[in-house]
């Protein structure tokens, strides 16, 4: 997947050390690739959104249409949130992943639990959290983020297919038959 300025320039940090605020940087073979602290937002945008979800009232989501399919996005969104993070993850980067950002304990409360230490704690958070936030741009074919293509439809596929439609043909305009004078 190829990613652009214009994309990862309003996730990354301004304070990122590697790609300083812009978004790329230059990998193996001068290829430009996204910061690691662009995979980071996109991970807490998604993450946000999942809370968001989560905590909605079911009377209050909405089913919508789309094509001739009905569906909760919202309850799709968690289900879909969990699945791939659950398949992405190890066991143990599960149970930091559970008790950190499901169940909202603290690092005290996880390096206690989990017997590790602090540093190595933050260190698995930046891998898992990099990890995910990659996995939810760049899943195939229907992908977590961005946003307002998973809950309003693929906006980049019908772009891109409205490039190659051919031009509407002009009708021709309707001329009555003209009698010639008598």
């Amino acid at each position: 997947m190829e990613w652009t300025r214009s994309e990862t320039l309003a996730l990354a940090a301004n304070s990122c050390s590697f790609c300083h605020g812009l978004g790329l940087r230059t990998g193996r073979r001068n290829q430009e690739k996204a910061c690691l602290c662009v995979f980071r937002s996109v991970f807490r945008i998604c993450l946000t959104r999942f809370r968001f979800c989560y905590e909605r009232e079911n009377n209050k989501t909405g089913v919508t249409l789309e094509g001739n399919v009905w569906s909760r996005k919202n309850e799709e969104y968690v289900a879909d949130f969990l699945i791939v993070t659950r398949r992405a993850l190890s066991e143990e980067d599960w149970k930091i992943f559970n008790y950190h950002f499901l169940l909202g304990a603290d690092w005290r409360l996880c390096t206690k639990k989990l017997n590790i230490d602090r540093g190595t704690f933050f260190h698995e958070v930046y891998r898992i959290t990099s990890r995910l936030g990659r996995l939810y741009r760049e899943l195939q074919p229907y992908a977590l983020f961005p946003l307002d293509e998973y809950f309003h439809g693929t906006t980049r596929e019908k772009n891109r297919l409205a490039e190659f439609r051919a031009p509407a043909r002009e009708r021709p305009s309707f001329r009555p038959p003209v009698r010639e004078a008598a």
